[in-house]
């Protein structure tokens, strides 16, 4: 693989400043955040009122320990604009994620919000060995999903050529990745090996490509998944973090160089790790929750959001700012299959508009070869067996789950009592992939 080492005197210089001088940005950035929060969001008013803390009472970073959480619920309790600190007419675009009832989470950006998101995802480009002049095949989805617009502006940013491809037609994914001479890749690594597999179904040799970087996010990856793919393409292939309430795409990203865990750009985004049960702040190189509060958001500023992502941070290496080791987990039962995200209650909801089907339900997660499937287990409602018209309501709830989730699953009734009963809570997921 090509050294693909960014220049030193290329980096923002704020990325190798001295961690005092990180500190003192963030605490003066940090203040303005919780004031901006407190004068124009009433939610954030009442909350940091009823926990009897002020925007004021900040003297150091560590005071933030004082002021509440924001959880995702209530985002969706003040759907759609209640969270916004800003008019609506100064939001110059909106991006939605899945609620667990199909509400969307809705975020906001005012015009210097989408300028400041283009800027990390450059710094994250950059840091991953994509440079100026690079041609930029974008896989990830476009729409109201964060990561194919927050890619396509970011490799703007930076100064490259950008393919928006978004994802699916794997065979034309290969064909223009070839014909435009893609030099960078940004997309789910799972949807990766789908394209790896259409280079060799058409009798290409994937280290023949031009692609020399892979910037991979949305879901968990290994870093076996990592040596695959950079040994079947001879390339680098970096990992790369965000979700839509903080910011989305290029909240944290590897460096080239090390590949030792994502750099968290810290003069926009304050990380903190703490204990998911008692919500005590926990000092770095503890294993918790990921907790982020927004630095410079103008629509939607985000204060200690409880991300539900288990990891650590550590101290930086290529860069001064701190890393966060590659996702472990989630506190939640929150699915990621294939890059969507997914809870039971969404399949639930689907499954309880085919009156054929009962409201007993088993989630089975599987591995066929490298890829992650689900099959919904549910049961038939009493008198309900003839074969073909259980074919139906299988291809029903199939078709409602793809296109009201966005994912595909397999669909097994059983007859009624077929799906495991249980005790306590019920028990909606079943994990047979093999472990790591």
């Amino acid at each position: 693989m090509k050294d693909l080492t960014p220049r030193r005197e290329d980096l923002d210089p704020i990325e190798i400043a001295s961690r005092d001088e990180i500190a003192a940005l963030q605490l003066e950035r940090m203040k303005w955040s919780l004031r901006h929060a407190y004068d124009n969001v009433p939610f954030y008013k009442q909350k940091f009122d009823a926990a009897g803390v002020h925007p004021d009472d900040l003297k150091q970073l560590s005071d933030l320990s004082r002021f509440p959480f924001t959880v995702k619920q209530d985002l969706r309790d003040h759907y759609p604009y209640g969270m916004f600190a800003v008019p609506r007419q100064k939001v110059a675009r909106l991006h939605a994620s899945s609620g667990t009832t199909g509400q969307p989470t809705v975020v906001g950006y005012t015009l210097k919000d989408i300028d400041t998101w283009a800027t990390m995802v450059a710094r994250s480009l950059r840091a991953s060995g994509t440079r100026p002049g690079d041609v930029v095949h974008v896989a990830y989805g476009y729409g109201l999903f964060t990561g194919g617009l927050g890619a396509h502006y970011g490799a703007e940013k930076l100064g490259a050529t950008v393919v928006p491809v978004s994802g699916g037609m794997t065979p034309r994914q290969v064909q223009l990745i070839e014909d435009f001479g893609a030099t960078t890749i940004m997309v789910t690594p799972s949807y990766m090996l789908s394209i790896l597999d259409e280079y060799r179904a058409q009798g290409r040799d994937p280290r023949d490509s031009v692609l020399q970087v892979g910037v991979f996010g949305a879901e968990p990856w290994t870093n076996a998944m990592r040596s695959e793919i950079e040994q079947a393409f001879d390339m680098h292939a970096v990992d790369i973090y965000g979700l839509s309430e903080v910011m989305g795409p290029g909240v944290a990203n590897e460096c080239v160089e090390t590949k030792d865990g994502l750099h968290i750009w810290e003069d926009h985004f304050y990380p903190e790790i703490i204990d998911p049960v008692t919500g005590e702040v926990l000092p770095d190189g503890s294993d918790g929750e990921l907790v982020f509060t927004s630095l410079t958001k103008e629509a939607l500023p985000i204060i200690r959001y409880r991300t539900r992502d288990l990891t650590r941070l550590l101290p930086g290496t290529a860069r001064s700012m701190r890393r966060m080791e590659k996702i472990t987990g989630r506190t939640d039962d929150m699915i990621i299959l294939r890059g969507v995200n997914i809870f039971p209650t969404q399949i639930e909801e689907q499954l309880m508009a085919v009156p054929e089907l009962a409201p007993h339900f088993q989630l089975e997660l599987t591995r066929e070869g490298r890829m992650d499937a689900m099959t919904v287990h549910v049961e038939a409602v009493e008198g309900y067996s003839d074969p073909a018209a259980r074919t139906h309501a299988a291809a029903t709830l199939q078709h409602r789950v793809k296109q009201r989730v966005g994912v595909t699953v397999a669909v097994k009734i059983t007859d009624p009592g077929g799906v495991a009963r249980s005790q306590g809570k019920a028990v909606r997921i079943v994990d047979n992939r093999p472990k790591a």
